[in-house]
């Protein structure tokens, strides 16, 4: 043969073979790959449909359809942002709420021991306290951006800046939020201020306007969705980033936090007082909308300038929604006449009053410089938030108020001692659905240990010794996750929105994904949790998180183009505590794929929406029926 020949024909058969294998090799392989994590806060699956919100339903629909998720519990925005943001559970990051016990004085929140860490100054502080980054685990962006990727978050403040929570210099990442101009907000680079300004974009962010208003027990909250400020983070991505990103020709991962639904939900004034509509009436709905289009704009510029085809997109609720109750037969604290607080109905703080009571000690309250409540005269923590003791700057007791799930810290040595009367009063309580105690405190009768909902691992920051769920059930529909109600420690009114419990009317959040990366036309019934979009973020950018703690989600690969086509098999199983004096069992139900565990619903059987009755027991285990 000519040696001409043999030489085409060689590289012919080179070609043939490098692009089989180029073909079957992982997306990416191919070269990195674009993200986009876009997470419509407190979406709820059953709210998206091809009518309301036609770009979430295309997503859905045209890519991966995540048939049964899982937000992480307690199902609260800071619990799954830093889920996401790290692949681990809170047991890890110490991120147990949006509001925690952070052991000292926090200067930005009031002097308070116990903040809401949805605040970028909250956030500094206590990254100082706690080492430089109070997580304790490696970030997704942080990751992304020390390898090359450009990064940037958009959105609504707290949650945004979790995914690189320790670079708060606005020089490698940008981080756009509510603050963004204003006073506590992060600094932003002169190339970012560049870029607005050539966008005709002002560099402050626009507040909510008539969406932040809350109403009272007398006054409606809003009926206005967040079209206001979230047109500005959609066009601050649109119009600005994501063109500086194409031009400089890098790999890119961008947080877009949607606060819409979840902010309108919770401070809609459609419902007040009544649980129906609740969070189904049209000011919610309208909220719902807003969310589709802001993530339309996002795909549509994708796609007008060129970088659809190598971006992927993750959407992913950080939880889902519950209209609130205030009812309770029960409580000492519902039996107390309050200015602001309709007769017979739950107080802001009804835990921290509670447990004063049954222990006899003074309540302090944590967000007003410590000032004492007389509940007796009608007084209550004016946040929920209470600090229980002789002396406030002591406690024996201190109650994190989280909505649909508190959180009881003993941080003194006389733990053991009061443990058993706490738990003992909350046992007789009709708003209780289940109660967790810290393992070390022993084996408590009604109670499952912290560590069965992962809250054991190598956290810095101080560990609740108590975590309450609150009681739910459905009303005004038939379909109880679109339904459903809760009992909400928090200073918002009956009938508007709330999340927080282990209700799977909050643990079932909407997800899907689309892109390069992803299966096409594929519905997912493995479970999923916000933790394995985290890790499986991580897995398609290549990027390697160093892990401290090992409560960490899994990689979706039964998802991916790359991935497994078998799916995994899934476990169902039923945790149960020992019996109470008063006979009540808390009850965790969950799937297991591997060694990755799904919490669906906990609590007392009949007081938790979507908590099954469960079967004989067996082997210390119960099978649901």
């Amino acid at each position: 043969m000519d040696p001409l020949m043999r030489k085409c024909q060689l590289a012919i058969l080179f070609m043939l073979f490098f692009l089989i294998e180029f073909a079957g090799a992982p997306a990416w392989a191919q070269g990195p790959h674009n993200l986009i994590l876009f997470i419509p806060d407190g979406l709820r699956p059953g709210s998206v449909n091809p009518a309301t919100t036609p770009t979430l339903a295309r997503v859905r629909d045209q890519g991966v359809e995540f048939t049964n998720s899982h937000s992480v519990f307690p199902t609260l925005t800071m619990v799954n942002s830093a889920a996401m943001g790290t692949g681990h559970f809170p047991g890890d990051t110490g991120n147990f709420g949006n509001t925690i016990y952070t052991g000292f004085p926090v200067a930005s929140a009031n002097a308070s021991v116990v903040p809401m860490v949805e605040n970028d100054a909250i956030l500094g502080e206590i990254n100082a306290h706690f080492g430089g980054n109070y997580l304790n685990e490696e970030t997704l962006l942080a990751a992304a951006r020390k390898v090359g990727f450009l990064t940037a978050a958009v959105g609504k403040v707290g949650p945004a800046a979790i995914y690189d929570v320790s670079e708060r210099s606005g020089e490698q990442t940008i981080v756009i939020d509510d603050l963004t101009g204003r006073p506590g907000g992060l600094p932003v680079s002169t190339t970012m201020l560049d870029a607005l300004q050539a966008a005709m974009l002002p560099n402050q962010a626009p507040a909510r306007g008539d969406n932040s208003k809350v109403g009272d027990a007398k006054t409606p909250g809003t009926n206005a969705a967040n079209i206001v400020q979230q047109r500005y983070f959609a066009d601050v991505t649109t119009k600005s980033i994501l063109p500086m990103f194409k031009a400089a020709g890098k790999p890119f991962v961008l947080v877009f936090w949607s606060r819409d639904p979840d902010g309108t939900q919770h401070n809609q004034g459609d419902s007040l007082n009544q649980l129906v509509p609740g969070i189904n009436g049209p000011t919610s709905q309208a909220a719902v909308k807003n969310a589709d289009d802001n993530l339309a704009a996002i795909l549509n510029t994708l796609k007008a300038i060129g970088l659809a085809a190598t971006t992927d997109v993750i959407v992913a609720a950080d939880h889902g929604f519950s209209t609130i109750s205030k009812d309770s037969q029960t409580s000492a604290a519902s039996k107390i006449n309050y200015q602001d607080v309709p007769s017979g109905q739950l107080p802001p703080g009804f835990v921290a009053i509670d447990i004063a009571k049954r222990l006899s000690f003074p309540l302090f309250d944590s967000d007003a410089k410590s000032a004492p409540i007389d509940f007796n005269a009608g007084q209550h923590p004016s946040k929920g938030n209470g600090l229980i003791g002789a002396d406030p700057l002591s406690p024996d007791v201190v109650v994190a108020a989280n909505g649909g799930a508190d959180l009881v810290y003993l941080p003194k040595p006389n733990a053991k001692e009061l443990v058993g009367q706490i738990v003992d009063m909350l046992l007789g309580q009709d708003y209780v659905s289940g109660l967790f105690v810290d393992d070390s405190l022993g084996s408590v009768p009604g109670t499952l240990p912290l560590s069965s909902i992962n809250f054991k691992g190598s956290a810095i920051t101080p560990l609740p010794a108590i975590v309450i769920n609150f009681r739910s059930f459905a009303a005004g529909c038939g379909e109880p996750l679109m339904c459903g109600v809760t009992v909400a420690d928090h200073t918002l009114q009956q009938g508007q929105g709330m999340h927080g419990s282990f209700s799977r009317a909050d643990t079932s959040n909407f997800m899907a994904a689309i892109g390069p990366s992803f299966r096409l036309r594929f519905v997912n019934p493995a479970p999923a949790s916000n933790a394995d979009i985290g890790m499986t973020a991580a897995y398609i950018l290549r990027l390697e998180l160093p892990k401290k703690g090992s409560l960490v989600g899994r990689i979706l690969s039964e998802t991916l183009k790359d991935g497994a086509r078998d799916l995994p098999r899934i476990k169902h199983l039923t945790r149960i505590s020992s019996a109470a004096a008063n006979g009540l069992q808390t009850v965790l139900q969950l799937q297991i794929v591997g060694d990755n565990m799904y919490f669906d619903a906990a609590g007392f059987p009949g007081r938790t929406v979507g908590l099954m009755q469960p079967a004989k027991k067996t082997n210390g285990v119960k099978k649901p029926t």
